[in-house]
């Protein structure tokens, strides 16, 4: 497909809206935002049959591929307890069509049951339920798990005045988040979680015991308040319907306290664990090994007898080598770490979250490090 192709659509779609709005605005109906809606209607249209078609010139129906994981998608017990390995991928291109993680796959030649997106708490749009994308995923048959990021400071403070002035809201933010100040926000994405027909992992403060890296830490919350807040998000979620939530608890293995910030086994289905090797790409960063990263945390992490996600799991190819790397991590992982059910592969190339330059977590184009991986995921459906 053609991006003179995929403008057309668009100019199309735009052109009958307009005239629909005018047409609207004639008639004195008091539509709310309507060239807002109009746009955003047309965007959801135009990225949904970019999707189709992506898919659809693919050699077999993605779909297809994934019919063994069907049972999972309608039985949340199976999900939360994978008879297999479940695969999965984020990619940071793909907030228009999932063609790179697509891509991902054909080079490794599998599909993935999971695919993971990112995002923030905020006022604004792309900070709202991710309803197309969710939708995407699902009409490609796989599973969505979001990450979603408590970033206080971006509500807007004259729309939602009982908020505090946006320099003071991560010192004790949580507090506020427990006690119901972002319910406004919560219960909308409850109730978009709600009507979504199937299930969705969500991630949630992801790393909230590192001290260094998010506003959520235990710099400016206590691990008690981090538990009260997750309870909270967890009870509205539940209150307003949205059963279909998978939750997933994801600290930082380095930093510890791990049942100091368990919000409980009643509130956790999975435990989810970055995995990421930075080799030597910044002063602070040297090559670990898969065991010194994950391995040695394992057991820790494993005794909270929940089904483990490693949700980011990637490695530059800076200071050693990468292939060496994940054919390392990857043999014998199911007799090794039992626990583990399911791996996200994290396909970033223009992460600069951590840097001041941006890295490259790409490996579609590796051919030794895809190899490896190929290699070693054969037995893995599909």
């Amino acid at each position: 497909m053609t991006r003179t192709y995929r403008i057309s659509i668009a100019l199309v779609a735009l052109i009958i809206g307009v005239a629909i709005v005018v047409v609207l605005s004639i008639a004195g109906k008091k539509t709310k935002g309507p060239l807002e809606n109009l746009f955003s209607y047309t965007g959801e249209k135009v990225n949904e049959m970019e999707n189709n078609i992506i898919i659809a010139q693919r050699e077999g129906k993605r779909s297809d591929k994934l019919q063994w994981f069907k049972p999972y998608i309608t039985d949340s017990v199976l999900l939360k307890k994978p008879e297999t390995l479940l695969l999965g991928a984020y990619d940071n291109n793909t907030k228009e069509s999932f063609e790179s993680i697509v891509t991902l796959e054909d080079s490794l030649k599998t599909t993935f049951p999971l695919i993971h997106i990112y995002i923030a708490w905020g006022s604004k749009t792309e900070e709202q339920f991710p309803a197309l994308q969710v939708r995407g995923i699902m009409e490609m048959g796989s599973v969505p798990v979001i990450t979603w990021e408590p970033w206080l400071t971006d509500f807007d403070g004259d729309k939602y005045p009982q908020l505090r002035k946006p320099e003071y809201r991560d010192k004790g933010g949580l507090v506020d988040v427990s006690k119901g100040l972002y319910d406004f926000y919560i219960k909308e994405w409850a109730d978009a979680a709600a009507k979504i027909k199937g299930p969705i992992f969500l991630r949630i403060g992801h790393e909230m015991n590192d001290p260094y890296r998010y506003p959520w830490g235990p710099q400016n919350n206590s691990a008690k308040e981090f538990i009260a807040a997750w309870r909270h998000i967890h009870d509205v979620f539940i209150k307003e319907g949205a059963t279909n939530v998978i939750w997933t608890w994801s600290p930082h293995p380095a930093y510890g306290f791990f049942k100091e910030f368990y919000p409980g086994a009643n509130y956790v289905d999975y435990v989810g664990v970055g995995t990421l090797n930075y080799g030597t790409v910044a002063s602070w960063s040297k090559w670990w090994s898969f065991k010194e990263i994950f391995g040695n945390y394992y057991n820790a992490l494993a005794a909270f007898n929940k089904p483990i996600i490693i949700t980011e799991f990637g490695c530059l190819n800076v200071g050693g080598s990468r292939s060496e790397w994940f054919a390392d991590a990857l043999d014998s992982l199911p007799e090794k770490y039992p626990a583990v059910r399911s791996i996200v592969f994290f396909h970033y190339n223009d992460d600069k979250t951590t840097t001041q330059q941006a890295i490259n977590w790409y490996i579609k184009e590796d051919t030794a490090t895809i190899h490896a991986i190929r290699k070693r995921i054969v037995g893995v459906k599909p």
